[in-house]
């Protein structure tokens, strides 16, 4: 395909794929369940957090989440001392478990007690055209706290040339504006332009495939080559491809 086959292509999939049913099987789905600001923020940042593996498995870990937070995570989070750590015992997705549920919890807490939220974070950190240096900065700040260096490995940091998938898709979320009713566009001081890719094994490959990704890896060198040929295809949102490149490689379309 030319190149403007490919954009035409990858924009009439954004359409197929970004409606409300997308959230049926999606982490997305987690966050949905609530109306307020913060509780969207910490349910969306932890379930993009432990958001890989099998998307079912990520969907009962999520409720399980929202259980132990008594449907009121921020609530829970700003009401959190160390004498309610007992009921995180047997959290566990994956690699993450209840150690790194209690250091995310504290770590909340210290952002939205002493550093005015997680929107405001990322927005002084971001430059005009990247959140990235803003993720860098983010991770600093969650970690400044006491805490199990075992934790670190799941704030993952694109200085370090992570294409840091999971974090860059909680951005999405929060970003993005459609009024299609999958991501919410909570933050009004972050553009949609400013945002990257959340790159994994699907989203790398089908865009490898359609000639819009030429390195192998899905490092962040990859993300740098993948928004530069998003932003010329939609320079104001080019992070709706998200929808079109991971549908295609996780429905096996293409």
């Amino acid at each position: 395909m030319t190149w403007e086959e490919t954009r035409d292509f990858l924009n009439f999939k954004v359409e197929q794929y970004n409606t409300p049913t997308f959230i049926e099987d999606d982490p997305i789905q987690i966050p949905h369940s609530f109306t307020k600001k913060e509780d969207i923020e910490i349910m969306g940042f932890l379930v993009a957090t432990i958001a890989w593996g099998n998307r079912k498995s990520i969907l009962k870990s999520g409720e399980r989440l929202i259980q132990i937070f008594g449907n009121s995570p921020y609530d829970f989070v700003m009401e959190y001392t160390q004498d309610k750590e007992a009921y995180f015992d047997g959290f566990v997705h994956r690699t993450f478990n209840s150690i790194d549920l209690t250091c995310f919890v504290e770590s909340l807490q210290n952002i939205y007690a002493n550093h005015e939220g997680l929107e405001f974070l990322f927005t002084k950190y971001a430059t005009k055209d990247s959140l990235q240096p803003a993720i860098h900065e983010f991770k600093k700040i969650f970690f400044e706290l006491p805490h199990p260096k075992r934790t670190q490995k799941h704030i993952s940091d694109p200085h370090k040339n992570s294409a840091a998938k999971r974090i860059n898709m909680f951005l999405r979320w929060m970003v993005r504006k459609d009024n299609k009713g999958v991501d919410f566009g909570l933050w009004n001081q972050i553009n949609p332009s400013q945002l990257s890719c959340p790159l994994d094994v699907h989203s790398g490959n089908i865009a490898r495939k359609l000639g819009v990704l030429h390195r192998k890896q899905n490092d962040a060198k990859a993300v740098t080559e993948l928004d530069a040929a998003l932003r010329k295809m939609d320079p104001k949102d080019p992070v709706k491809y998200d929808f079109a490149l991971f549908g295609l490689g996780v429905y096996n379309e293409l």
